[in-house]
């Protein structure tokens, strides 16, 4: 439903450099093989967001966040191995600090609640 909105910003935001960039686009790939790209790269973000809002409606919010920092270092460290890259101290330094927070939250979940005072 954001769709009459984001356009116009991205073709503003965009306009000076669209034309050659659809051009050379189109020239190595065909038009129709880039709007299929662009239709299915929508589509399936859609559904991401669709289960994205079902799964944190299931195990609420914190979770979720907390799952998709942890999935987002698990990302930066499997591309910096598979891709055979070097990772820089701050890359490291950042991703020791979300996996020891990641840790710490499912340390701290599992922790029983304060028993509620009785009088």
């Amino acid at each position: 439903h954001l769709l009459p909105f984001t356009v116009p910003m991205v073709i503003i935001a965009e306009a000076s450099t669209l034309q050659e960039e659809w051009e050379k686009a189109a020239a190595e790939h065909g038009s129709s093989e880039v709007i299929k790209n662009i239709a299915l790269s929508g589509f399936f973000f859609y559904i991401y967001n669709e289960f994205a809002f079902a799964f944190t409606a299931h195990v609420g919010a914190v979770t979720s966040s907390v799952l998709n920092t942890a999935k987002r270092v698990i990302i930066i460290v499997v591309s910096a191995i598979v891709f055979s890259e070097a990772m820089e101290r701050n890359t490291i330094l950042g991703s020791a600090i979300a996996i020891c927070g990641v840790f710490a939250y499912s340390l701290a979940s599992k922790k029983p609640a304060p028993k509620a005072k009785t009088s």
